[in-house]
């Protein structure tokens, strides 16, 4: 009876839980096909009539295709710079004893105590003095540099569990250091990057503050800046505004959807080898 208890009443804390967070998606949903006078009238009310066409002006005004073009450019820019340089740093710091390589490893582990506040200013100044500046792709090297901290905590305890073995044995194949790495340990760090991926993938595609910051260009804006424009100093567009973020969050929920098992997976295996 106390295991029946317990099981019910944790399947009842779970949907109260689902159903909290799922309530603002779904209202946002229902609202997404509402004219704005329809909407001002009555919030949890459905509506008289599924108005798609909020979907068409959305996709239009918002100029989709080419701000999603953008995003995917800074997305992909940052996640292979994150992926590549932080798999190479952890797994070196990882495999590398001594007082230098701890130091190394603290100081990424500490810069992700910095609030991203304190330093917006002079890394926009950095950004244009290096040309990286008004363009997707010099946006995503930015976002590199800052997903790398987090990325080599992660890699760094993933490969504490690869025995070293491994290395010594290709050693004596005669493989160099990066012909081990690319060959053996990266296909090893595969549920760690996968977590990685998506993390970035989650945080890349629905950053506001750092486009903001570098991006000049209209043409050059990514989803959430251009999402921004419908919020105007006198009124704002909601059926716009919901339709046009229903439509830039289909990918990420999709890509969340397939991947979301080696989320866990990643995290929890390098917490518990680190």
């Amino acid at each position: 009876m106390n295991r029946r208890l317990y099981s019910v009443s944790t399947l009842v804390v779970l949907i109260v839980v689902a159903i909290f967070f799922l309530f603002p998606i779904y209202m946002a949903i229902l609202n997404s096909f509402k004219t704005q006078g329809e909407m001002y009238a009555s919030v949890l009310g459905l509506p008289t009539k599924f108005h798609f066409e909020n979907y068409v002006q959305a996709f239009q005004k918002a100029n989709m295709l080419e701000s999603g073009w953008n995003t995917v450019v800074v997305t992909v820019t940052g996640i292979c710079g994150i992926v590549l340089c932080s798999s190479l740093a952890g797994y070196k710091l990882s495999r590398t004893r001594g007082v230098l390589s701890n130091v190394i490893f603290m100081l990424f582990v500490s810069s992700m105590l910095i609030p991203f506040q304190t330093i917006m200013v002079t890394l926009t100044k950095m950004a244009k003095n290096l040309g990286l500046q008004g363009t997707p792709f010099g946006l995503g090297i930015v976002c590199a540099g800052l997903g790398v901290s987090m990325a080599v905590f992660l890699y760094h305890g993933f490969v504490k569990g690869i025995p070293r073995e491994l290395d010594e044995s290709a050693k004596m194949d005669g493989c160099g250091e990066f012909k081990t790495f690319f060959s053996i340990i990266l296909p090893l760090l595969l549920p760690i990057t996968f977590t990685i991926v998506i993390l970035n993938l989650l945080w890349l595609w629905n950053d506001f503050l750092l486009p903001v910051l570098l991006l000049t260009d209209f043409h050059k804006y990514t989803l959430v800046l251009t999402i921004n424009m419908f919020f105007g100093k006198y009124s704002r567009e909601w059926s716009l505004i919901l339709a046009s973020l229903i439509l830039s969050s289909i990918p990420i929920v999709i890509i969340f959807a397939i991947f979301q098992r080696w989320i866990i997976q990643g995290i929890t295996e390098g917490a518990v080898k680190g």
